[in-house]
């Protein structure tokens, strides 16, 4: 090929990816779908591999701006930037490089790493990025280095974001094929005992856990969300419970945990029908705290992680340990034990004595 013609193909393909990009903003910002849906219809439907928004955040997202003002002097205001792309990137949201465009990507801690889960520390704050693409599955080794991961952070870090690494599934379930390679008596009740010793921990912590649910958050992987404190789901998020399609029961807690969120009646439907739910329908019952458009989750997850990390870590795990008693006269007595406790603290003076001073309390956990 001549460097005339391979120069053309160049600018064709250059134009067609910023012309396709702009398209796929223009849908965005217009609420016709969200993110994760244009993605994977522009490659399923289009070819495009990757999608526009990863392929951007891939190049950078101040670099792609750059270019649409480039190509919109040259080819017109059809390729004019994006008021979406504007706005990520004066927010610092440049793409993969700075952890963050359209979607948001794994920054992990220096050193080793687990296979299955990464760590990402940012502060007080950190970020348990499931990293088992597409499905993220909850296999064996995954709740094993899921729950070493745990008990690394719990108590240390004053929240903990859970996410996906990638834009497909926060999390498909367990592993069904590990059902078939393991023995259900030992190695079956060892993975059962595993799961809802970590689930039960994070409920017990004053470390406050967050799901970010950007997509499939099915079985094993809505029961790890109900086990967080609180869940943030993105528009194109769907729930469900469908163990009952294999002939099994919820294993993780579902059959507990999901009835004390979203009622008897409906918890009862979920788990005998096995049909997932989607993002609004769960916000609808009580299942998740707030629904977000796909590319605002990851920021409006840590919005809400560095909230909760503001607060009194003791006050933090009082409130979780007393709340939600079965009993009314056993829940007040144990809620004013708990009050007596943090009551007599350093952080409950620090609070008092911030609030009558007009200023920000400065929590010790103490």
């Amino acid at each position: 090929m001549s460097t005339s013609a391979s120069s053309a193909a160049a600018t064709l393909v250059e134009r067609f990816s910023l012309k396709a990009l702009v398209e796929s903003c223009l849908v965005l910002e217009e609420g016709v779908a969200g993110a994760r849906d244009i993605e994977i219809g522009m490659m399923l439907g289009a070819g495009i591999l990757p999608g526009p928004f990863q392929r951007a955040d891939e190049r950078g997202l101040d670099e792609v701006l750059e270019a649409l003002e480039r190509a919109r002097g040259e080819w017109g205001d059809a390729f004019a930037p994006p008021a979406i792309l504007r706005r990520l990137v004066a927010q610092g949201r440049l793409g993969k490089k700075s952890g963050q465009g359209f979607f948001p990507y794994p920054r992990p801690d220096e050193g080793p790493q687990r296979e299955t889960v990464l760590l990402e520390t940012r502060g007080d704050i950190g970020i348990a990025w499931l990293n088992r693409p597409p499905a993220n599955p909850l296999s064996p080794q995954a709740l094993r280095e899921l729950a070493d991961l745990w008990a690394e952070v719990d108590g240390r870090l004053r929240a903990l974001v859970i996410a996906s690494s990638n834009v497909f599934t926060f999390c498909a379930g367990a592993d069904i094929k590990e059902f078939t390679r393991i023995d259900p008596e030992r190695e079956g009740r060892e993975l059962i005992e595993t799961a809802h010793h970590l689930m039960r921990s994070m409920e017990r912590s004053s470390t406050v856990t967050i799901a970010a649910v950007n997509a499939l958050a099915l079985g094993g992987g809505c029961e790890l969300a109900m086990a967080c404190d609180v869940r943030i789901a993105a528009e194109s998020a769907s729930f469900g419970q469908p163990e009952i399609n294999l002939g099994i029961i919820p294993g993780f807690g579902g059959t507990q945990r999901l009835p004390r969120l979203v009622g008897e009646a409906k918890a009862l439907e979920m788990n005998l029908v096995g049909d997932p739910i989607d993002a609004w329908e769960a916000h609808r019952i009580g299942l998740v705290n707030e629904v977000v458009p796909d590319h605002e989750l990851f920021d409006t997850a840590l919005a809400w992680a560095r909230k909760l990390a503001g607060q009194a870590p003791l006050a933090v795990g009082e409130i979780k340990r007393v709340s939600a008693q079965p009993d009314l006269d056993e829940g007040l007595r144990v809620e004013a034990e708990g009050f007596a406790r943090v009551f007599a603290c350093e952080d409950a003076r620090e609070g008092i004595a911030a609030f009558l001073e007009r200023r920000r309390a400065k929590f010790r956990g103490r």
